[in-house]
């Protein structure tokens, strides 16, 4: 097995189609098919951090997408970090955390915060990453207006300091909303 392994970053349009393949084929080789069409939608039309070995073949992937939040009467500009996952047989070796140090530096130059919907299995590393889970409600500004989302499972937030006495109101799409 190579361990030397090469990290870019590229905005979904200056990727290839195979690029695009590659990582929708990691999706749902890391999610075990749980992965669906609207989940790879989410994280198209942003910057991607790929990390590949020296042969090329792609061992780990993440994107952030812009997108709203409505909080505390402001709307803020966030970096919605999608699609984070590393293939099966190579996590636990450091890929994930290339991927996600990528990620928070387009974050912290680029948006007011980044918030992603942690997975179980990725939650540690978001936590070990600095992201917090928001104690606060959350939302969303749907087609009907404002939406209240009490069962939703709380975001984790990067680079914030929002006061969880106002709920967090994210922009409305399609699937879901978090």
């Amino acid at each position: 097995m190579t361990t030397q392994t090469a990290l870019r970053t590229a905005h979904t349009a200056e990727l290839a189609p195979a690029d695009l393949a590659a990582a929708r084929a990691l999706m749902d080789l890391a999610f075990d098919g749980d992965f669906s069409d609207e989940d790879w939608d989410h994280g198209l039309g942003g910057l991607h951090a790929l990390v590949h070995d020296a042969d090329g073949e792609l061992l780990a992937h993440g994107s952030v997408v812009q997108r709203r939040v409505l909080h505390n009467g402001r709307s803020l500009r966030v970096g919605y970090v999608e699609a984070v996952a590393t293939r099966p047989d190579r996590q636990r070796q450091g890929l994930g955390a290339q991927v996600m140090s990528a990620l928070e530096g387009i974050v912290e130059r680029a948006y007011d915060l980044g918030v992603l919907s942690p997975s179980e299995e990725g939650e540690k590393l978001y936590l070990a990453h600095g992201w917090r889970t928001w104690p606060g409600l959350v939302g969303t500004l749907g087609p009907e207006g404002v939406e209240e989302m009490p069962d939703e499972d709380a975001p984790m937030l990067y680079g914030a300091d929002l006061d969880p006495a106002h709920p967090l109101l994210i922009d409305w799409r399609d699937g879901d909303v978090f």
